[in-house]
């Protein structure tokens, strides 16, 4: 097979193809010394499909019963820790986190040298906790495909805010190749073979002024508004429901350099990043600092900030149920804010957005935040979005803009002004950089 260079379809003169690779390099992570059949059966039908299968073993327990080109002492090594310290000791965990941290390392210095295209995992509780580790490290876009035992149950604290996809194995992966593990695991190769063979490497566009907006319902008419006026000026947008794991994911991909501004109008989830209990608790810590670590152009807007995120009406902690709260549909209820919660908030905002590098603006409108916050509606309190606002404007440093406008959130001024801020920005810091 053709691995690279001139072909019948990508002519010699097609200089910037010279380095596709036809032939993938998928990696196959999983434990060996309890599931070297079924590791083995994928390796061969990957290796069919005309690309190279690399199997990294995790064991933590005894050597496998065939040489994988990535052996445990190697993942152990760059885990910080020797082979043999792994396997004698009675922590599971510690055994668990070196072998993750290990295998992270080596995913991702083998992605970033172009020798990875794709990952292939297997594995029971163990196993899939130590390969989640691992491919959490690699950056979204890339492949990644996980068989667990366990993948019917809550797996949030296995894939966290990345493009994991994970297959349930439906009987146990262990013993031997049978009729139901012969048709999910060849069914997980095709999979990762078909993204690796379609898929594109996700880089940083060239030409494109990529802006992410945050969205919810109740924001959603200030972000189409806005979505639509950026776009008629060339923008190219992304939209991410603030539910905890896409905020975190657009966080990772301002980090990657894949996004060039963003129009950040539903910031909810700051409030469980603060405060705890909320449904749309980012998946990681740092929402609202990843612009201004890149200095990439921001306008920030409060939409959903005085409000949990809540479960069932009937599920609500006891210190919730006295205060004003909306019910969204059966399963969410939106409960309010104090004046004292939103003061804090306020001082959070402002010491994020203190340590921006880029043109960064706090833009506020006065008559609500959200669709259930508008004069009329029961959790309508205006009095204590003030507390926000006076504690952003207090603690916040003078490079910040902060803009108060007397509209609501969703109206179309407030929509207009902020698409066009970021516009400014956008223009401003093209010519500067």
């Amino acid at each position: 097979m053709v691995t690279e260079g001139p072909s019948p379809f990508f002519p010699a003169h097609f200089s910037y193809l010279r380095g596709i690779r036809l032939s993938k390099n998928i990696v196959i992570l999983g434990t060996l010394d309890t599931k070297a059949p079924e590791i083995e059966y994928m390796k061969e039908l990957i290796e069919k499909r005309g690309h190279k299968a690399v199997v990294m073993d995790i064991s933590t327990l005894r050597p496998p019963p065939f040489k994988p080109d990535i052996p445990s002492e190697e993942v152990a090594e760059a885990g910080g820790v020797k082979i043999l310290e792994v396997r004698a000791t009675k922590d599971r965990n510690f055994a668990m986190e070196v072998m993750g941290r290990g295998g992270a390392k080596i995913l991702k210095d083998r992605y970033e040298s172009n020798n990875l295209d794709g990952v292939l995992a297997v594995g029971g509780a163990q196993g899939f906790a130590i390969a989640s580790m691992a491919l959490r490290a690699l950056p979204i876009g890339v492949p990644k495909v996980s068989v667990s035992t366990i993948a019917s149950g809550n797996i949030r604290p296995f894939v966290g805010n990345k493009d994991i996809m994970v297959m349930f194995s439906v009987a146990d992966i262990m013993g031997g190749i049978n009729t139901v593990t012969e048709t999910i695991l060849s069914n997980a190769v095709g999979a990762v073979v078909g993204m690796v063979e379609v898929g594109a490497r996700m880089q940083p566009p060239w030409g494109k002024n990529v802006v992410a907006l945050t969205t919810w319902s109740t924001t959603h008419t200030a972000v189409t508004k806005s979505s639509e006026i950026l776009r008629k000026k060339g923008y190219e947008i992304v939209m991410f429901h603030a539910s905890g794991a896409c905020g975190s994911a657009m966080e990772d991909l301002i980090d990657q350099g894949v996004i060039k501004g963003v129009l950040d109008i539903t910031t909810h989830e700051l409030v469980g990043e603060v405060f705890g209990d909320d449904l749309y608790t980012p998946v990681k810590l740092g929402r609202l600092e990843a612009a201004g670590r890149m200095g990439i152009p921001q306008v920030i807007a409060p939409g959903g900030l005085n409000f949990f995120v809540l479960g069932a009406l009937e599920t609500l902690p006891p210190k919730y149920r006295n205060r004003k709260y909306i019910r969204h549909n059966p399963l969410i209820t939106l409960v309010r804010l104090t004046k004292q919660e939103l003061e804090n908030l306020g001082e959070v905002v402002a010491e994020k957005l203190n340590k921006a590098r880029g043109p960064t603006a706090m833009c506020i409108p006065t008559l609500g935040w959200n669709d259930y916050d508008k004069e009329g509606m029961l959790t309508y309190d205006p009095k204590s979005n003030k507390a926000l606002i006076q504690s952003l404007k207090k603690h916040v440093k003078p490079q910040v803009k902060v803009l108060e406008l007397e509209a609501h959130l969703n109206d179309p001024i407030f929509a207009e002004k902020i698409a066009e801020m970021l516009d400014r920005f956008m223009k401003v810091h093209s010519t500067n950089y």
